[in-house]
């Protein structure tokens, strides 16, 4: 028996293929122009980021702000450290449980029958449309009542139960072929060893996706900090140093440091999950 290759030709010109790049590389730099501001920004002497109309790049590059910067956090009782490892702890531990709860959640929610399912994803559903800011009176409510204020529970919490993560995995799992898990049933596979072996492994690329938001979100995130927390010793680095860009022209040069260094971090996790955030949207709305 004789196979065929069936090839698509793309109807697509040359000329169509060129403009479509030029196109995309247009967009690709106006979209990468605040990340390039941001970074010139910080190495700007005083006297540049005081200039009208201001330039948009350094011309006289120096480290003086990130002088000022760490001067300004060593004058407080707190060490920089402790500052850097609430953030790491709490932004590391709050992604952590926030993939593995809405994985297991999503789960059953996915390929299993039940009564009620419909009205639990619906209610999902529901919750995507409120604001973290319309439960915050509720919410601090609840954390007083449980003794959590001032604890690392008051924030990371919140953050493991958020419903994003249970939506994003729980349309992805839908993709899984039912096959798959009845013949891994049949061999004697419990659900828990389904769910490590075969359905985490296949939905990879999402669950790395849902890494990268929800660390940004967490590592971002003072608001929830500045409102359940109190106590110096336990608020975060981006808190901290939102207290240093509060300190208006005497600390512009600081302020502009502050926030290039905020951004490193969720850059640097999406450079570590690039290709797997890119499969996430190729792949976002095929079903079988």
């Amino acid at each position: 028996m004789s196979s065929r290759r069936v090839g698509l030709k793309s109807t697509r010109s040359i000329g169509g293929n060129i403009l479509i790049t030029i196109c995309l590389t247009l967009v690709a730099c106006f979209m990468v122009l605040p990340l390039v501001y941001t970074v010139n920004l910080a190495f700007k002497p005083i006297n540049e980021l005081l200039k009208f109309p201001p330039t948009f790049f350094v011309r006289h590059p120096t480290t003086q702000n990130f002088k000022d910067l760490f001067a300004a956090l060593g004058n407080s009782f707190i060490p920089l450290s402790r500052y850097l490892f609430n953030s790491i702890f709490i932004s590391a531990v709050g992604t952590f449980g926030h993939v593995i709860l809405a994985s297991m959640a999503a789960y059953p929610l996915a390929k299993n029958k039940f009564p009620g399912k419909n009205f639990m994803f619906q209610t999902v559903v529901i919750s995507l449309m409120f604001s973290g800011f319309v439960v915050n009176i509720p919410r601090f409510l609840l954390m007083d009542s449980l003794g959590w204020l001032d604890t690392y529970y008051a924030v990371i919490v919140p953050m493991m139960v958020s419903t994003l993560g249970l939506y994003l995995m729980k349309q992805f799992m839908e993709q899984i072929n039912d096959a798959i898990l009845e013949a891994a049933r049949i061999d004697g596979a419990s659900e828990f060893r389904i769910f490590w072996r075969i359905v985490m492994p296949n939905v990879k690329p999402a669950w790395l996706t849902l890494t990268l938001f929800a660390f940004q979100a967490s590592w971002n995130d003072s608001g929830s900090v500045s409102l359940y927390i109190r106590q110096e010793a336990m608020k975060t680095f981006p808190l901290a140093l939102s207290y240093v860009q509060a300190g208006g022209l005497a600390r512009m040069g600081a302020s502009a440091a502050v926030g290039f260094i905020l951004m490193i971090p969720p850059i640097t996790i999406f450079i570590l999950t690039q290709s797997n955030v890119v499969e996430t949207m190729k792949s976002s709305g095929m079903k079988d």
